[in-house]
């Protein structure tokens, strides 16, 4: 299991993956389009990435809204299917 520091890295990571491909979780949420517990496990996956450093790097070089996640997201479907709404 992660440790809290671990886990607040990958909630960050997820938060700004989604936004970086214009999908704003709270609303999805709002909307019911995805459950917190999907949030989570989304979080959950993305602690067991092996490159959240690359993947910081990615999103950092992002100037706008990219067209799909990194090949190596494992959240990939979840912000494709968020995107398709």
């Amino acid at each position: 299991m992660p440790g809290r520091t671990d886990y607040t890295r990958h909630a960050r990571l997820v938060d700004r993956m989604a936004g970086t491909l214009g999908i704003d979780l709270d609303e999805q949420m709002m909307r019911g389009r995805v459950t917190a517990s999907q949030i989570d496990d989304a979080v959950l996956g993305c602690t067991g990435c092996t490159r959240p450093c690359d993947c910081e790097t990615w999103l950092s070089a992002q100037k706008g809204a990219a067209p799909e996640a990194p090949g190596y997201c494992r959240n990939t479907t979840l912000f494709d299917a968020l995107r398709d709404t």
